[in-house]
């Protein structure tokens, strides 16, 4: 598997390659299709009044997203093809789209991190970004990488109030997005994240990664495809794995910042027909 040293050196690489920008960035309100760089809410939830739910950013690879809300999930856009799509699909491809090879909303987070999403732990349980003061989304396109961001003020923890900033950044020619966690606070905390799994679903707890593989329960999607997805970690920033009923979460060391690296495959793009082609990939990067 490819470290966590080789995945910076290779987004390091990525951006010197700044010859075609093969990443971008979503983020508008439903009633208006103008993209704004930043909106924010006193309230915290956005999820009804923001286009595809939240902030997006995405690659030729995959798509993401940042649920405005209180989960702060981060849900995934499968693609068949490498290809950027979000300006022209918002994240919902028409079925026409999809017959044509398109991607699609394959991935279902529900009301769990979905894939490499961030809470706080108490050191008893899960502790969500919520409520909040203000909570304020964020992208930002840059030369050969995109980012999007999601801050949540004053979350109450431990009997404290704390800013947590998650931002998700992909890179041109890289199948892995990083997230990183940043609490603003006096004392260090304590992050979760994850992966989450549906019934039937394959998952495998590797050496600094864990995976997942199968069909996702049907929603948006005009076709049903089995979806492969992992969050690649630095084991030594973690004091437990902890495996629930529709999720792995990874519970930190204390700190003030946390990154991980996330990536998804999908059965119909080359070479990743099976869980074990995807495991394969994951171990050889």
């Amino acid at each position: 598997m490819k470290t966590l040293f080789a995945l910076f050196f290779a987004a390091l690489m990525g951006l010197q390659a700044t010859a075609q920008n093969k990443t971008d960035v979503s983020l508008f309100w439903k009633d208006d299709p103008q993209q704004v760089s930043s909106i924010e809410s006193e309230v915290g939830d956005l999820y009804q009044k923001v286009g595809h739910h939240g902030p997006a950013v995405e690659n030729e690879w995959l798509a993401l997203r940042l649920y405005f809300d209180h989960k702060v999930a981060i849900d995934v856009y499968n693609k068949t093809k490498p290809q950027l799509e979000l300006d022209v699909a918002k994240w919902y491809p028409t079925s026409e789209q999809q017959e044509e090879g398109w991607g699609a909303d394959q991935y279902k987070a529900g009301q769990t991190v979905g894939l490499g999403g961030v809470r706080l732990w108490d050191g008893e349980q899960v502790v969500l970004l919520n409520p909040v003061s203000k909570r304020t989304a964020r992208v930002k396109k840059e030369a050969n990488q995109s980012y999007m961001e999601m801050l949540s003020e004053n979350v109450p923890y431990k009997g404290d109030s704390i800013d947590v900033l998650v931002r998700v950044t992909v890179y041109s020619g890289m199948r892995e997005a990083k997230v990183e966690a940043f609490a603003f606070s006096s004392n260090p905390v304590q992050f979760t994240t994850g992966i989450n799994y549906h019934e039937g679903t394959a998952t495998k707890e590797g050496d600094g990664y864990l995976a997942t593989w199968g069909l996702h329960p049907e929603d948006v999607a005009a076709f049903q495809l089995n979806i492969g997805a992992a969050i690649l970690y630095d084991p030594t920033d973690f004091i437990q794995t902890q495996k629930a009923d529709t999720e792995y979460i990874l519970i930190s060391q204390p700190t003030n910042y946390l990154s991980t690296w996330i990536t998804s495959a999908c059965e119909k793009e080359k070479d990743f027909d099976n869980m074990e082609d995807f495991v394969e990939y994951l171990e050889n990067r």
